[in-house]
């Protein structure tokens, strides 16, 4: 396994990017714990990946937090609460 960083791009996170022996892709978000998917391509496991991240900031956001990686997907400098 081949673990390949990349920086921040159209999502302001940066990613982890891995293909397994088997062909799989796997895509982790450092910043979002628990953000990690898997898919039979690239780009497939980019998506899932956003997605589960995207889940796991609104379900944040509605228990009354507002992390900071929240912060960065809109732009503002709020604090977490």
């Amino acid at each position: 396994m081949k673990k390949i960083k990349q920086k921040k791009g159209v999502f302001p996170f940066a990613i982890e990017v891995e293909r397994e022996e088997d062909g799989r892709w796997i895509v982790e978000i450092p910043d979002v714990p628990g953000a990690m998917a898997y898919g039979t391509t690239r780009a497939e496991a980019l998506r899932r990946a956003y997605a589960v991240a995207l889940r796991t900031l609104a379900d944040t956001v509605e228990q009354g937090s507002m992390p900071s990686a929240v912060s960065s997907l809109l732009g503002h400098g709020m604090a977490r609460s």
